[in-house]
């Protein structure tokens, strides 16, 4: 198991990856936009379509990480559609191999909390979900298998 740190940013987050990763003097790995972000097949891309990214969201960083000694720093522009709120826009991640072990973190965590994204397969992700607890703090849970 991994604990990750997930950082938040609205609209800088290119410009900050950069800055840290110079002065942890690592590298910028899997640096992806939300442009470059796969379609969703399920998707109907009709005029009710949510699935398409906005124009003002397509330079925006989706997944950027630095690799540390033991860890990975990872960044995102949050979307449009999601608030950003300055200071509050850090998520540990915990990141296993083991599927067992991921739905009993997020069924632990979400009692007394609130689920913010349901375990789900993702193009990224074989099961990965979000879950604010009941103390407020937002966690992202995910299988790894080292793809990221």
């Amino acid at each position: 198991m991994k604990l990750e740190m997930f950082i938040n940013f609205n609209g800088s987050c290119r410009e900050a990856v950069e800055f840290y990763a110079r002065v942890f003097k690592s590298e910028v790995k899997n640096l992806m936009t939300y442009a470059q972000m796969p379609h969703d097949p399920n998707c109907p891309c009709d005029a009710s379509c949510t699935c398409t990214v906005p124009e003002s969201d397509k330079n925006k960083i989706m997944y950027a990480g630095i690799p540390l000694s033991n860890m990975t720093l990872m960044f995102m522009d949050m979307p449009s559609s999601e608030p950003f709120i300055s200071g509050n826009n850090m998520s540990p991640t915990i990141s296993t191999n083991d599927i067992a072990e991921v739905k009993r973190l997020f069924n632990e965590l979400k009692e007394g909390g609130n689920v913010g994204m349901e375990l789900q397969k993702t193009f990224y992700s074989e099961l990965y979900g979000m879950v604010t607890d009941k103390f407020g703090v937002t966690w992202q849970i995910l299988h790894s298998s080292g793809q990221w």
